[in-house]
């Protein structure tokens, strides 16, 4: 596995994550202003975070366990309850190469009941390795995990007390992440980081019926999700060989068995290893394109030229899953979020293409209204911005905790209380 961004700071390929794109349903159409503010998360200094769209309530949930470090949000249970990650403290460093000793570092998943407070911890039974790391939230009590035993690992679909694992993936095939779960809960998109590149599959929930996407030599195919329609598929191609970094990619979509595939940009114009902050508090991940509930895709397109202020090092050897220099002055250009209508590729700029501002992690609210979004200037650790698209302009909501600025903004969805509840 070489993609640079798939396990920042502990992380669980949060390019996916953050979007709020692959791990169960995040939010519906037609909520209204009148159910109530609409409310976001996101992380900072290891911490989950808890704000309303209007930039009030903010609150830091309180969860501990002995012996976590860090904790983040993994997407949201059938019956409300948010799925939390947590990781010991890290196997892989100082000096000791990512790749080699990520694994090591031993996880948790929970589930956190918003209103009640309490933590309930879940895959406990029958552990098959000390990393786990929840991919999907499948329906009827299962879910998709990523068990790394051996590298690559693999994914087995198992009950939430971890029971009954089955396969989901082999060991030697590669390793499989980026999941997204059809409409209907009945199809999953992933990447499979193998020997013969990155492609696009899709499969049923118990890992059969397979079907090849996308997959080409010297392309890096990633980051794919379901329209809302569950028509049509969106993800990224990087040209890998020439970018080792994986800075920039191109929008593509295709429908589920690989047909009709369109490029939506051109020259690798879409910001795809986020690499932010100052030369004392960096920080990173994936972006990946999202659906907006029309139908439209979000992505950070970059001003033409533009160069971000951390250099990736092709010549280094990594070990620390980062890899780059901090050069300033080498930095130009910057990114926007643009809304990309798939039918013939046109876009809208929902925010300005302004030097030395760099906007990422977009992500529409369950009522349409707003949308989500970090910015980051040259240099500086992102803070937490959300624009009205009635109006078109945006506003800051907040700058995280501490130094470290703030990352992952995804948006809690939506939900009829259920009984007892």
């Amino acid at each position: 596995m070489n993609r640079r961004h798939f396990l920042k700071h502990g992380t669980l390929g949060l390019g996916a994550l953050a979007s709020g794109c692959s791990l169960g349903p995040l939010g519906s159409a037609g909520a209204t202003e009148s159910e109530g503010p609409e409310r976001l998360f996101f992380t900072s200094a290891g911490k989950t975070c808890v704000i309303d769209a209007t930039g009030r309530g903010f609150r830091a949930l309180d969860v501990s366990a002995p012996g976590q470090v860090t904790w983040q949000p993994a997407g949201f249970l059938e019956d409300g309850r948010v799925l939390l990650l947590s990781l010991e403290a890290r196997r892989d460093g100082p000096g000791r190469p990512f790749d080699e000793y990520y694994h090591q570092t031993p996880t948790h998943v929970w589930a956190y009941d918003l209103d009640r407070k309490s933590l309930q911890e879940l895959a406990t039974r029958d552990r098959l390795a000390p990393f786990y790391a929840p991919q999907l939230v499948l329906q009827g009590g299962r879910i998709l995990m990523q068990v790394i035993r051996t590298r690559p690992g693999q994914t087995f679909n198992m009950r939430l007390d971890g029971s009954e694992a089955r396969e989901f993936t082999g060991p030697d095939e590669g390793l499989p992440y980026g999941y997204s779960l059809s409409p209907d809960g009945q199809r999953v998109a992933f990447h499979l980081a193998s020997r013969e590149g990155y492609q696009i599959w899709t499969c049923d929930t118990r890992g059969g019926n397979r079907v090849k996407v996308a997959g080409k030599p010297g392309h890096l195919y990633f980051g794919p999700s379901w329209s809302p329609d569950g028509q049509w598929l969106c993800f990224q191609d990087c040209h890998a060989s020439g970018d080792p970094g994986h800075d920039w990619s191109d929008v593509c979509v295709c429908r589920a068995d690989g047909t009709d595939f369109r490029m939506l940009t051109e020259g690798q114009s879409m910001w795809f290893a986020a690499t932010y902050g100052s030369a004392h508090h960096r920080g990173g991940g994936s972006n990946v394109p999202v659906w907006t509930q029309r139908g439209h895709i979000l992505a950070p397109l970059r001003i033409p030229g533009s160069r971000v202020p951390w250099e990736y090092q092709a010549q280094r050897p990594d070990t620390d899953h980062f890899n780059r220099e901090f050069k300033p002055d080498h930095a130009r250009g910057g990114t926007a979020i643009a809304e990309i209508d798939p039918r013939n590729g046109s876009i809208a700029w929902l925010t300005p293409q302004t030097e030395g501002v760099w906007d990422f992690r977009a992500t529409e609210s369950p009522a349409a209204r707003r949308v989500a979004f970090c910015r980051a200037e040259s240099g500086s650790v992102p803070h937490l911005r959300i624009v009205d698209r009635r109006e078109l302009r945006s506003s800051k909501i907040h700058d995280g905790l501490g130094a470290g600025g703030l990352d992952h903004p995804r948006w809690l969805p939506r939900r009829t209380p259920g009984p007892g509840r």
